[in-house]
């Protein structure tokens, strides 16, 4: 599998109050072209900084980047960002909402663009909602069509801060199922923030494991569960239960470390 993204030695640090803070340092990953990653640590490892980065919205202190072997220098248009507030504008559509990134970068809104917003909509069962604006529509109805906002531009790589976060847990299954759904059709390389074991094993090839601030890798774990999973029922599985095991006793160390 060609590596989509190379991350070699990064690194961050910023100043507050007139402190050298150190977020993250030497963190080096390869991530495979279609290749599903969620990163789990505790609060403050630096996993939302290292988006950042990766989205081209913070340079590094140190290490670099690099987007299919050339250097990532600013912002990316390969390279989408789901965010954990769904950020719709209340005054547009969801419909509009969907196809601003397309007005953004075009500048007007193709035939083909309607057609991929509308397949995106009917597969997140969001049809019939097309003209509703955010404020009726429920938190999870704002972040699926904020998740297909992102994929209507049909960036290679997708970067996702927590997007389930906020909803409640009936919520979360549900998206996480079309999620993977979406990822099986659509076969885009996904980078998956989560500070949740279950649902970072549920989704993803590898579980990447960051130790405490400063943040860097202690471990990057295969999950051999075969696809497509059952996310309403994966935690009865043998081998979700190991893989559960494995990366809790990696995980709970660092946990101990910042409480």
């Amino acid at each position: 599998m060609s590596a989509v993204l190379s991350i070699r030695g990064l690194g961050k640090r910023f100043l507050s109050r007139g402190t050298i803070v150190r977020a993250m340092e030497n963190v080096s990953l390869d991530v495979g072209e279609g290749e599903f990653i969620t990163i789990v640590g505790p609060s403050g490892c630096g996993k939302s900084t290292l988006l950042n980065i990766l989205a081209g919205l913070y340079p590094p202190s140190s290490g670099e980047v690099r987007f299919q072997e050339a250097p990532v220098r600013g912002l990316n248009r390969d390279i989408g960002y789901v965010t954990q507030q769904d950020n719709l504008l209340p005054w547009r559509t969801l419909r509009r909402n969907v196809l601003l990134p397309i007005e953004f970068r075009e500048g007007q809104i193709s035939d083909d663009a309607e057609a991929r917003a509308s397949a995106l909509i009917r597969k997140v069962g969001l049809s019939g909602f097309e003209n509703h604006y955010p404020h009726e529509l429920s938190g999870g109805m704002r972040q699926r069509a904020n998740i297909i906002r992102t994929l209507v531009y049909n960036p290679r790589v997708i970067l996702m801060d927590e997007p389930f976060g906020p909803l409640d847990a009936q919520t979360r299954l549900t998206l996480q199922n079309q999620l993977l759904q979406l990822w099986n059709e659509e076969r885009k390389t996904i980078i998956f923030i989560t500070h949740d074991l279950t649902e970072a094993i549920a989704l993803a090839d590898r579980v990447v494991v960051m130790t405490g601030r400063p943040g860097t890798i202690k471990s990057v774990n295969r999950v051999e569960i075969p696809r497509p999973r059952d996310v309403y029922h994966i935690h009865r599985s043998r081998a979700y239960v190991e893989v559960y095991d494995k990366l809790w006793e990696e995980l709970r160390s660092e946990v101990a470390k910042v409480m």
